[in-house]
């Protein structure tokens, strides 16, 4: 009996790895959609009153036209004129919009900017934030380096890891991963350390980069 139920407690168990990461991944997906849609939800309606297109359709239309129109403008402030625009427009949101900086310095931090230099960029470091000499450590991601050989880490907290810690450390208490992306790293916290052998397996065999 203890048999049969360790089996079919083991076997459901297994199923439901397997078809709640699917399942709670569609909800995302469906909450994610659902929050475009009502906001896309004028413009969705205004298309389905002048043309014959269905809902989803013209949902799907007009999402697509927001990504090109997202496009073009990145195309624009690639120019000189586009940069003049958006730096005035820039300049005047932030004295007028209350937390227009603080949305926009915390977007580039996270897709970089364009310039290489945000969160997204790297590099993955094991981060000894207790000195040197103490054996705990943490997956990081170096934010910034500084000219006396310091650095800034960000320590993301799982299993959301746009939410975490900031520390400032000393060269020889970051121990970067070069070969070890953002990515992997970032699948690790959000799945609670899993698969943190797998990232630090370079370091046994001697290939890492201590404070490089």
């Amino acid at each position: 009996m203890t048999r049969i139920k360790t089996f079919v407690t083991l076997t459901l168990l297994g199923g439901l790895a397997v078809v709640l990461p699917i399942v709670i991944f569609f909800l995302l997906i469906q909450w994610l959609f659902g929050q475009v849609t009502d906001l896309l939800a004028p413009a969705a309606h205004w298309m389905q009153d002048h043309t014959n297109l269905k809902d989803t359709v013209a949902q799907l239309i007009v999402i697509a036209a927001i990504l090109g129109l997202c496009f073009v403008i990145g195309l624009l402030v690639k120019t000189s004129v586009g940069r003049w625009i958006h730096r005035h427009l820039d300049h005047w949101l932030g004295k007028l919009a209350p937390g227009y900086n603080t949305i926009k310095d915390l977007v580039l931090q996270f897709i970089g900017g364009g310039a290489g230099d945000g969160v997204l960029s790297g590099p993955v470091a094991r981060a000894r934030i207790h000195g040197a000499s103490n054996p705990l450590s943490v997956t990081a991601i170096v934010t910034s380096r500084h000219e006396n050989g310091d650095f800034t880490v960000y320590v993301p907290t799982a299993p959301v890891p746009t939410s975490g810690f900031v520390y400032h450390l000393p060269a020889d208490c970051v121990e970067i991963l070069p070969d070890v992306t953002v990515e992997a790293a970032m699948k690790s916290v959000v799945a609670c350390g899993s698969g943190s052998a797998q990232l630090f397996r370079l370091e046994s065999s001697g290939s890492s980069v201590t404070g490089s």
